[in-house]
């Protein structure tokens, strides 16, 4: 591994991001509806390089939400495809001989064209060849990570991160964490700093500076580096099905292809949390959940999803975001 340096930054405790509900005519849920409009107006391509298991999932979310999908597994193809589609999703859930050179070059490719995308490190912190991966990308970030707690934190681990420990309430540092296969076992609280210094570091490397990590769980947390949304709500069928998480990601890829990507992984967090609620609402199982759940995606509606609980905080100032100089290259 490069020994280059990580950024120096603070986070901040969980007492500090307790946090005040977004207000009804707060510019961010405008922009929320509007992404939510403009996928299902626009119908965008956003392609994805996603896990085998849930990858029919994935594509089915994504049109249901309102866009078009695009799965392949050919890195020439994700790179050639790049150039036509707004965005792109990688999740690394399940892995072959290949994808440990073949994932990086592509993340670098996808640098080099200033194209937007999602990374979802799925069970991060498992095996040398994942972290290998996960590694890689360190030097050609997404515009966007989105996991659960265990996996964020253990993916700040793997590039690095210079992530602050307060407390058991405020954060963890590598090796805290315990992986355990795609479950989480910290809670979202636990992974704020992670998110918070994770957030500020993809910013460093983005062209327009703007990055978001998204943390899910019992309530969503999104951050951008300098603000914590969190996003109560949704439906705990959700873990009873295969895929809620990685069609997330590949969801969330779809507004980011008309969006910035605070606003993306928000509107995809609010999305998935009013479409679960409804999916629960009648079903008698998983199977009968999973079919309500792709309706829901379909109906629910763009002020619907503006209008979602949100509770908003903003980091303490004392430390800026990273610049380019200090973010570290590999």
């Amino acid at each position: 591994m490069s020994t280059d340096a990580s950024p120096d930054i603070t986070g901040s405790t969980s007492a500090a991001l307790n946090g005040t509900p977004l207000p009804a005519d707060d510019p961010e849920r405008q922009l929320i509806a509007k992404a939510v409009r403009e996928v299902k107006d626009t119908t965008p391509l956003a392609q994805s390089f996603t896990n085998f298991v849930t990858v029919n999932l994935v594509a089915n979310a994504q049109l249901a939400a309102g866009g078009t999908a695009a799965m392949s597994y050919l890195p020439d193809d994700i790179i050639d495809t790049a150039a036509i589609a707004k965005a792109t999703y990688i999740n690394v859930g399940t892995l072959l001989p290949f994808f440990k050179d073949a994932l990086g070059n592509i993340a670098r490719s996808l640098q080099a064209m200033h194209h937007p995308w999602v990374l979802d490190p799925v069970a991060a912190g498992i095996g040398r060849t994942r972290s290998a991966i996960l590694w890689a990308f360190r030097s050609a970030p997404p515009t966007i990570v989105r996991g659960n707690a265990s996996e964020i934190i253990a993916l700040a681990g793997i590039w690095d991160l210079n992530v602050p420990s307060a407390g058991s309430d405020t954060g963890a540092k590598e090796g805290t964490t315990r992986p355990a296969g795609v479950e989480a076992v910290d809670d979202v609280d636990s992974a704020t700093n992670a998110a918070i210094v994770m957030a500020r570091y993809l910013r460093s490397y983005a062209p327009n500076h703007r990055a978001a990590v998204a943390v899910s769980g019992a309530t969503d947390l999104v951050t951008d580096g300098d603000t914590v949304y969190r996003l109560p709500g949704g439906s705990s069928m959700m873990t009873k099905i295969t895929g809620a998480g990685c069609s997330l990601g590949g969801v969330t890829a779809t507004y980011l292809a008309v969006a910035d990507p605070l606003t993306a992984a928000l509107a995809a967090s609010a999305l998935y949390n009013r479409a679960s609620e409804q999916a629960a609402e009648g079903c008698t199982g998983p199977g009968s959940f999973q079919t309500r759940f792709l309706d829901a995606l379909w109906n629910v509606t763009a002020e619907d999803i503006a209008a979602s609980p949100i509770i908003v905080s903003h980091v303490p100032t004392s430390q800026n975001s990273v610049s380019p100089d200090t973010a570290g290259t590999a």
